[in-house]
């Protein structure tokens, strides 16, 4: 066994004591104290082994994506690799919410007692629903949101309540939004590594983007959503710089802070924004007239919402407010600091433990000079970035707990991470077993 190699065992054996010591410790605290308020942590779930509808088209999906994928990855035109990338992100994500079935899985999530279905109907003068959505988020105010509205800013259930107004409503529409748009996060990310870095780094991370553990919460969460949304103005904003277009500049803008009004913690994907001016910074000092589109649609979304009303920025004080007035007030910091990093590792597998690892050594060897590098140190530094957020978001404070889906947007651009692997192939099967085993042995919910 290679130094290389060693190291590698070491850190996949760190992430699996990690896991293992936020079930362990967190059994003990939750039935000593009871102030996790998860069944199964550190994920909110019980234990409850099941089979689904889902089980065959999702085992078979594992097997395809493992027997082929890297090989399709290597030698597909990249214009048939991406709708390929969505097509079977989209049928792992499906067939494993399918797993708990239908109801379960896909239709009844968006409409339990906390979840955007449930308040469609306040939104009939939606002006006046905007005008008035801060008087609605403390617990204590009359007809109080509920959590995950009053957790979020009003474009997230806006959402819902436009795809009602065409036709589009229930739950069942609702979760195939969030699967099918969710789907497409993969793609996004293909296409800033091919941008920033090369194009054979984002075909090696293709399978990894694809056959993600994070499937699991993808399926279905508006999270997934939100996801995509960050993932494709990230994106856009790559191909801006690189390509010096100002219509990507200006639909990056817009997405961006569409994000922001999506949800709040969403404002951390601007630290992979900055990563990717920084390393687009050669086409933005060529073409610096590409920040005027950039800001121009970026202050789009933020401008129709303060005009019918919304404050971004009382919405947020009060949320700090109501996350304390609930579980979050009585959740331990001190375990969750650590155990939500327990919750990454779940949802992104011990392959990325291992490939945020090498992300490391790259890091050094750029800073070292190391010639012939310079792609692997572009993704590197995407990559760390993304972890930075990641990092952010948990000292905060306002993530405990939950974070197998609140995180998805971070989670997804660690993923890449897996291209830096020797042997992909072996840790495709890790990435597909740890997927397929959370879902039958665990019933998630949220």
């Amino acid at each position: 066994m290679t130094r290389s190699q060693r190291r590698d065992l070491y850190a996949s054996v760190a992430a699996v004591l990690l896991v293992t010591a936020a079930v362990l410790l967190g059994r003990h605290i939750q039935a000593t104290s009871h102030t996790l308020f998860v069944n199964w942590p550190p994920v909110l779930a019980s234990w409850g082994p099941h089979l689904g509808p889902g089980t065959p088209a999702a085992v078979a999906v594992a097997i395809g994506t493992v027997a082929y994928g890297p090989a399709l990855a290597a030698r597909l035109p990249w214009r048939s690799l991406l709708p390929l990338a969505w097509a079977t992100a989209l049928a792992w994500i499906f067939s494993l919410a399918l797993i708990d079935g239908w109801h379960r899985g896909i239709a009844g999530r968006l409409t339990t007692r906390h979840e955007y279905l449930q308040v469609i109907d306040r939104f009939d003068d939606i002006p006046a629903t905007l005008h008035g959505f801060t008087d609605h988020i403390l617990l204590g105010s009359p007809d109080h949101w509920p959590a995950h509205i009053a957790g979020h800013p009003p474009a997230a259930p806006l959402t819902f309540v436009l795809l009602d107004r065409i036709g589009l409503g229930g739950g069942g529409w609702a979760g195939m939004w969030c699967i099918t748009v969710g789907a497409t996060a993969c793609v996004a990310v293909l296409v800033t590594i091919r941008a920033l870095a090369d194009e054979a780094l984002a075909r090696r991370a293709a399978p990894f983007l694809v056959l993600a553990p994070a499937a699991v919460w993808m399926g279905t969460s508006a999270d997934a959503y939100f996801a995509a949304v960050a993932a494709w103005a990230v994106a856009l904003l790559a191909l801006a710089v690189t390509g010096r277009s100002l219509w990507r500049a200006g639909a990056s803008g817009l997405l961006f802070g569409l994000t922001c009004y999506l949800s709040y913690g969403l404002t951390l994907v601007a630290l992979i924004g900055a990563a990717v001016l920084w390393l687009g910074r050669q086409g933005l000092r060529k073409r610096p007239v590409l920040l005027v589109p950039l800001l121009a649609g970026l202050a789009v979304v933020p401008a129709l919402f303060t005009l019918a009303g919304f404050d971004w920025w009382e919405a947020y004080r009060l949320l700090v407010t109501r996350y304390h007035q609930g579980v979050g007030g009585t959740r331990p910091y001190g375990y969750w600091v650590w155990a939500n990093l327990a919750c990454a590792v779940l949802i992104t597998g011990l392959a990325t433990a291992v490939g945020l690892r090498r992300t490391g050594a790259v890091l050094v060897r750029a800073r070292d000079g190391a010639p012939g590098r310079a792609a692997e140190a572009r993704l590197a530094l995407l990559l760390s970035a993304a972890l930075l957020a990641l990092l952010v978001a948990d000292l905060s404070g306002m993530s405990k707990a939950e974070t197998e889906r609140i995180w998805l947007p971070f989670a997804l651009w660690l993923l890449p991470a897996c291209a830096f692997l020797a042997r992909p192939r072996a840790w495709l099967i890790a990435q597909a077993l740890l997927a397929l085993l959370l879902n039958h042995l665990l019933l998630t919910g949220w």
